[in-house]
């Protein structure tokens, strides 16, 4: 059976979280309303967009807002202004994977489109075996990305490990019934992550093969 790493996106792999205020900005001053500062904002990264906004503004009309939110970005982007570094380690961690004998997949709150052009202009395209988005798929915490992933990978629950930034993301690991491992650079902080069940919590994304051979390893 296949050994699966699945990551999260924003937050896990690329740091977007500037940009994502900046649209999120832009979107609440087109509908005449406060952005929450970005303290606030940083906290949804990683929902779908209307579960975001739900979040963001209980009332609001959330799939207009949604609809702002996805023109604005895609406005950026045609601008040259979207910024996604990578975090540091991030390609040494999925090289290291590979050589492992480990597949690699993506699940996000972003749409295919989005991920798509995140990863290309990375050049990270081909490491992943699977790519779920939330265009095909209820947001995290549900765990049906997560389900899918492990489906096209022709893996288990028992070889995947989930990695990712956010409550949600340890949720949908730990709905899945794989091991769920937070990455501890990300947006929601280590107490966040343990509290909604992850197994553990790599500081540095050197430590993601560690652990998650460790939580192989105490399924086998």
């Amino acid at each position: 059976m296949t050994k699966l790493a699945i990551f999260d996106c924003d937050g896990t792999l690329v740091d977007s979280g500037g940009t994502i205020h900046r649209a999120l900005r832009s979107t609440f001053d087109a509908h005449g309303l406060e952005c929450p500062p970005r303290a606030v904002t940083k906290k949804v990264i990683g929902l779908s967009l209307e579960e975001a906004f739900a979040a963001l503004v209980p009332e609001g009309d959330h799939a207009a807002l949604s609809q702002t939110y996805k023109d604005a970005f895609f406005a950026m982007r045609s601008q040259g202004v979207v910024e996604e570094p990578l975090f540091d380690g991030i390609v040494g961690a999925l090289d290291g994977f590979l050589a492992a004998g480990w597949a690699l997949g993506v699940a996000t709150g972003k749409s295919m489109r989005g991920l798509g052009h995140c990863l290309a202009a990375h050049g990270i395209t081909g490491h992943f075996a699977t790519l779920q988005t939330a265009d095909d798929h209820p947001s995290k915490p549900h765990p049906s990305m997560v389900l899918a992933a492990i489906a096209e990978a022709g893996s288990s629950a028992s070889e995947t490990v989930f990695i990712g930034d956010t409550a949600w993301d340890m949720g949908a690991g730990r709905a899945a019934a794989c091991g769920a491992i937070g990455a501890g650079w990300g947006y929601h902080d280590e107490s966040e992550l343990r509290d909604a069940g992850a197994h553990d919590v790599a500081q540095d994304p050197g430590e993601l093969i560690e652990l998650s051979e460790r939580w192989i390893g105490e399924q086998a």
